[in-house]
């Protein structure tokens, strides 16, 4: 059988693409991990239980700042350079969150976040990189798969707190920050072989970033992946203090991130053909439809079979719409603009992520847990708004 150019070219993609896949699951397994211990480490740090959220406010808050050294990194250094720093800035989060759980010192703690953050901004980027180096046909395939990655993510974090957390008892977590730690050096190992395209040539004429911003089909794929991704996070925050607060130990609510979690990244490996046969926007109104009935279960009990069946709900609610909403902002921009489109949206989306974990804490120390699940029904009715309206694709001049 004879094996043609295009042939040749789709497998060194889909061998890249799988590396890709690897990165994204070691970057996410901290972030993971993370969720399922900031809430409580900040909760019993904090002289204010309102600041038990603050840690991942901040984490987010500089996952939202990472695309500004992403957009110029990337754009004149290429993708392994910027992945290679996202790595180096991970790991020493993880070991200032370290140190500040030894010294049980909050403060100290707060400012690991702030690495952390910037390390899993920049892994953001690998979705858009695996739609670099795939051809079109394969492209939205290929952005699911990569965010696949964090299938082994959620299976791999909770399991990780879980049997790590009393290793260096009396300092609880100690030992699961210190294992997390390795994690970017293991990505750092794989960014060396993986095929990453070079710089994106500059264009001649420099578009205004807020010329891009402007546009409607980037900004239906701003807005939706940032009502998708802030309202996840308001919610996941605070459901391990919610559920201690009902009785439940760390493990419970470590299972239920693991599932939560899961249920994120585990229709990446399907996600793709759906919205090839069905379209983006299709898929947004069913991961619309699907945090609708998370609000609906989460308000319905606290047993433990509510958390986790309405957190597997906000986790395929947030696949959905925020794998849709990453298709749809191809359509906004030219290739030479691509990064610095990139950039914008995901400081407008973990802009609003900071936000959610800033008021999550807040939210849910002041209004409980009815009022934090009810904010996202306003906030799925504004995503719904931008996908009814008439598309309108980008036309470059």
């Amino acid at each position: 059988m004879t094996v043609t150019t295009a042939d040749a070219e789709l497998a060194t993609a889909k061998r890249n693409v799988w590396l890709l896949f690897l990165c994204q699951a070691l970057m996410s397994a901290a972030v993971v991990g993370q969720v399922a211990m900031s809430a409580l480490i900040g909760h019993s740090l904090a002289g204010n239980k309102a600041l038990a959220t603050l840690p991942m406010a901040l984490q987010m808050t500089a996952t939202m700042a990472a695309s500004i050294p992403a957009g110029i990194i990337f754009p004149r250094f290429g993708r392994r350079a910027g992945f290679f720093m996202g790595a180096v800035a991970s790991l020493l989060g993880s070991l200032i969150f370290a140190a500040g759980v030894w010294q049980a010192d909050f403060t100290l703690y707060c400012i690991g976040a702030l690495p952390a953050g910037l390390g899993f901004g920049i892994s953001q980027h690998y979705r858009f990189a695996a739609s670099e180096v795939a051809p079109p046909s394969y492209r939205p395939r290929a952005i699911a798969l990569v965010m696949a990655g964090g299938v082994l993510a959620a299976i791999f974090g909770p399991e990780l707190v879980k049997n790590s957390k009393d290793l260096f008892a009396p300092f609880l977590f100690l030992g699961t920050y210190l294992a997390l730690a390795c994690l970017p050096v293991i990505c750092m190992l794989i960014l060396t072989v993986v095929g990453l395209p070079p710089a994106p040539p500059r264009p001649k004429v420099a578009v205004p970033m807020r010329e891009i911003m402007r546009r409607p089909a980037f900004l239906t794929a701003a807005i939706t992946a940032a009502a998708a991704y802030g309202t996840m996070n308001l919610v996941m925050t605070s459901t391990p203090i919610e559920m201690m607060l009902c009785g439940f130990d760390v493990a419970d609510s470590s299972t239920v991130i693991q599932l939560h979690a899961i249920a994120m990244f585990a229709p990446g490996f399907f996600m793709g053909r759906l919205i090839a046969r069905y379209g983006a926007r299709r898929v947004i109104k069913a991961g619309i439809a699907a945090n609708i009935l998370c609000v609906i279960v989460a308000l319905a009990g606290e047993q433990f079979t509510h958390f986790s069946l309405a957190l597997i709900l906000l986790g395929l609610g947030w696949n959905a719409m925020f794998t849709g909403a990453t298709s749809l902002l191809a359509e906004s921009h030219t290739s030479e603009e691509r990064v610095k489109a990139q950039a914008a949206n995901d400081l407008i989306v973990f802009g609003t992520v900071g936000l959610s974990a800033f008021g999550s804490g807040a939210i849910h120390a002041l209004g409980g847990w009815a009022a934090l699940t009810l904010v996202l029904v306003p906030a799925m009715a504004v995503a719904g708004w931008m996908i009814m309206r008439p598309a309108r694709a980008f036309q470059p001049a």
